[in-house]
């Protein structure tokens, strides 16, 4: 795991982009999606690289996590997982992605 600290969610994804973490990943019900290559993945077929955790400025409570996640196929992208009530992303599936 990576122990580089940024500043913003921002900085962050854009230093995975640059690292090759290019597609995005979201947690469906029961896979976990890569957003521009459309391949669907089960979280034993995904390894977690790095994780950075965020802080909202004004409001501690509102975290997210933004991981870069690589499948055994290759593929490449980062997940953003928000504590917010409003978050729907299927957080039980992501817990299930070795580390």
């Amino acid at each position: 795991m990576n122990t580089t600290k940024f500043d913003t969610l921002a900085n962050a994804t854009n230093h995975l982009t640059n690292l090759g973490y290019t597609d995005n990943f979201i947690a469906k019900d029961s896979t976990i999606q890569a957003l521009y290559s459309k391949k669907n993945f089960k979280p034993t077929e995904l390894r977690i690289d790095e994780k950075y955790r965020f802080e909202g400025m004004t409001n501690p409570s509102d975290q997210s996590e933004l991981f870069a996640i690589t499948a055994n196929d290759g593929t490449k992208g980062t997940l953003t997982m928000s504590y917010s009530a409003e978050s729907n992303q299927n957080r039980e599936l992501i817990k299930q992605i070795e580390s």
